[in-house]
């Protein structure tokens, strides 16, 4: 017969803590400051630093430095990449590839400023590709699957 205590199930030793209970005396080891130090900022209730680089108030020092130099960040161009072996997929012989039939295929997303054939796979198709950007390699293997590349030029706007 089974002893009585084999079917008496315990968490194992130190798997169950008792909670922390701050500001319970000074006895408790957690009392008068309650673990949070003695004043400043931190030790008062729902604190919370601002944000990355506050520095108490004193001027932080990203606006402390002078800014410098230049960034093209406003002037760059985003092309939208498509590869040789996506137009072999989903175009047909005799095809015009352009911005409006590779969104119509799914192949575009959003466009900012245009898109670039790049030659990666094979293409056996004639195609007509009217692009503002193609690689040298893709424009190699269209033209000698007897298709056609034309790049077109946007208008540049011009500043006042």
């Amino acid at each position: 017969m089974a002893n009585e205590n084999e079917f008496e199930l315990h968490a194992p030793h130190g798997a169950n803590k008792k909670p922390k209970r701050v500001g319970r005396g000074s006895s408790s080891g957690l009392g008068s400051t309650a673990g949070k130090g003695n004043k400043g900022q931190q030790s008062r209730s729902g604190s919370a630093v601002p944000y990355v680089g506050f520095e108490g108030g004193q001027m932080p020092l990203y606006r402390r430095i002078a800014r410098r130099g230049f960034s093209n960040a406003p002037f760059k161009k985003v092309f939208a990449c498509v590869n040789l072996c996506d137009l072999e997929a989903k175009f047909a012989d005799g095809e015009t590839v352009n911005r409006e039939s590779l969104k119509n295929k799914g192949l575009l997303g959003k466009v900012v400023d245009g898109v670039k054939v790049l030659g990666n796979g094979d293409i056996t198709k004639k195609l007509n590709v009217e692009v503002e950007k193609i690689s040298a390699s893709a424009k190699d293997k269209i033209e000698k699957a007897g298709g056609s590349v034309k790049i077109i030029e946007k208008a540049v706007k011009e500043s006042k």
